[in-house]
């Protein structure tokens, strides 16, 4: 079990510190090779690689309770706790809200959930989604030239921002390396992680929904927090948008296009549900244009019912 343990820490470290470097790696490439820094924010908004490469391993593993935590307790993570507690400490007023910006995020999770229904995530259902998330882009892309402002966050705004000092080649290096190293850590993590859950008698999907899905996805908060004590609310729900698109339409897509996930009935009777309601209730927050601090409460306390349920299920 101790070995286990530092095994999980060792994966987890790899896979979160190198996860900067391979955005950084992957967009410094994108943009040397001749890519528009503006299709390179909104093809990686929301990017998380280190999800991406934990989902995908769970998959192959055939732990689907990890694969499955990498897209909807990340979801959760990003959308209720870490955007409630935003509000918490500071609460937001936007300048503008678009319906159909707000209407994407939620079409992507009633996709999600209705290729779920019939209890698999297949390779086809993979396409799907990868498809899906190809449209949301262009549809973004459409948005924007009617002056919808799109912004990306972390670690793809402060590279863009530095484009001009990246070279290609050294990029695609450092592109490569990080992809060996997540791959490895992730390897560990996942296989550490079904002692623990044999270990402490959990379940892996309640392994991977609640203790895993917060361990990778925590940094959603550093994202999002910064920049609402900043006056600049609108970096805050464009990387609630963007982690909704990554997760449920790139990730998954992926994920499912690497091994088909099994969807057992307790993710479709209470922790996929609970996803697509916390996403209805921020959209219909935002459509006033303000999250006060009781909405954050709010989603926060749909994160403690997410946790909370998975326990007493």
């Amino acid at each position: 079990m101790i070995l286990s343990l530092v095994l999980f820490v060792i994966g987890l470290g790899l896979v979160i510190s190198f996860a900067e470097q391979l955005v950084k790696g992957a967009i410094g490439a994108s943009l040397g090779f001749g890519i528009s820094p503006f299709l390179v924010s909104v093809i990686f908004i929301g990017f998380d690689p280190e999800n991406l490469a934990v989902g995908a391993v769970g998959a192959v593993e055939e732990v689907a309770g990890i694969a499955l935590g990498s897209i909807i307790g990340a979801a959760m993570v990003a959308v209720a706790l870490a955007f409630g507690i935003t509000a918490l400490c500071a609460p937001m007023v936007f300048a503008q809200a678009p319906k159909q910006v707000l209407a994407v995020p939620i079409l992507a999770g009633f996709l999600l959930g209705a290729l779920c229904l019939d209890g698999q995530l297949s390779r086809g259902d993979g396409a799907i989604l990868l498809l899906g998330f190809v449209l949301a882009v262009v549809y973004l892309v459409r948005l924007s030239k009617r002056g919808l402002d799109i912004r990306p966050t972390g670690e793809v705004a402060e590279t863009l921002e530095e484009r001009e000092a990246r070279d290609k080649w050294r990029s695609l290096a450092q592109l490569a390396l990080s992809l060996v190293a997540i791959v490895v850590g992730s390897e560990m993590l996942v296989a550490s992680a079904k002692t623990i859950i044999a270990n402490l008698g959990l379940s892996d999907t309640v392994f991977g929904m609640t203790i895993l899905a917060l361990l990778v996805s925590i940094e959603e908060l550093a994202r999002e927090l910064p920049a609402a004590l900043q006056g600049r609310p609108e970096i805050s729900f464009g990387n609630v948008v963007g982690s909704i698109l990554a997760f449920f339409l790139c990730n998954a897509g992926i994920i499912a296009m690497v091994q088909p996930v099994p969807v057992s009935d307790h993710v479709l009777k209470f922790y996929l549900p609970l996803c697509l309601l916390t996403i209805i209730v921020v959209s219909l927050f935002m459509l006033r244009k303000q999250m006060p601090r009781w909405a954050g409460a709010v989603l926060v306390g749909f994160y403690l019912l997410f946790v909370a349920g998975a326990y007493i299920a």
